[in-house]
């Protein structure tokens, strides 16, 4: 089998195994090895409130600062910030990645992308060349969060900040209508994480947006490593698509925030 070199965008520490957050992502960290993952991002890892306060925000960062402090080299941390406090997720956007280590935001739930609250906060993050990953799903069953996103609402929010690029996370969880509706934003991305490996997936997303805006990630510890990484091993696409899915369209993303960092 071809070797690859794997990033993996959307990690959790929730659910793993460990008294602190440094023994924790040293569990996670042995887990991704036999996976063959070389770098892990970190997402808010100690709470899932889907309405944060400031200071659920602040708990959030600092925890997967925490986790990340020993291991830079294998680590990326995102921002949690929310449209509910676009004050707040400034400051802490200054904090964890103008002044800190921090590469990326996530934005979860609490206010939907469509809602101009978000603008300043894409705004900051434009500025600072962050990577902006959008948790997204489309729910049939009547369960959608309040203020939670789908495609259609990241889709608003990209239309609004053309030269900014965004992932959509999750592909929309229905992931055929994820696809269909970032396909005419050049400045969008999907993310595979957080579903079952059916089959088509990734060719569907490869033929309909191409394979630089497709990318690889686990939503681990509540999906495992395996199950998802089975999306792209097991997908009908060249060795070259799955070189960029695994780690080269995200790398590209994340190196330009730490090239920002140095100037």
């Amino acid at each position: 089998m071809p070797q690859y070199r794997i990033w993996d965008l959307h990690c959790h520490l929730l659910g793993v195994a460990g008294r602190t957050p440094e023994e924790k992502m040293a569990n996670l960290l042995e887990i991704a090895d036999r996976h063959g993952i070389e770098r892990l991002c970190l997402f808010f890892s100690s709470t899932w409130s889907k309405t944060p306060t400031p200071e659920e925000l602040k708990t959030d960062n600092d925890v997967v600062m925490q986790a990340m402090s020993h291991w830079a080299n294998r680590t990326h941390g995102f921002c949690y910030v929310s449209g509910e406090h676009v004050d707040f997720s400034l400051a802490e956007m200054d904090r964890c990645i103008k002044h800190g280590p921090m590469v990326g935001i996530k934005l979860w739930v609490a206010k939907r992308a469509s809602e101009r609250d978000l603008d300043a906060i894409i705004r900051k993050a434009s500025e600072l060349q962050a990577v902006i990953f959008q948790h997204t799903w489309f729910k049939q069953d009547g369960t959608q969060y309040p203020g939670e996103s789908t495609p259609l609402d990241l889709v608003e929010l990209a239309k609004r900040h053309p030269q900014t690029h965004f992932i959509c996370g999750h592909a929309g969880g229905q992931w055929e209508m994820g696809i269909r509706a970032i396909r005419a934003l050049k400045n969008v991305s999907i993310e595979l994480a957080g579903s079952d490996p059916t089959a088509g997936f990734t060719e569907m997303a490869v033929r309909e947006l191409g394979p630089e805006r497709i990318i690889y990630g686990s939503d681990s510890a509540g999906r495992s490593f395996a199950s998802q990484l089975a999306k792209v091993f097991g997908a009908d696409i060249s060795e070259d698509a799955k070189r960029l899915i695994f780690s080269e369209n995200l790398r590209r993303l994340i190196e330009a925030a730490l090239r920002a960092k140095k100037k």
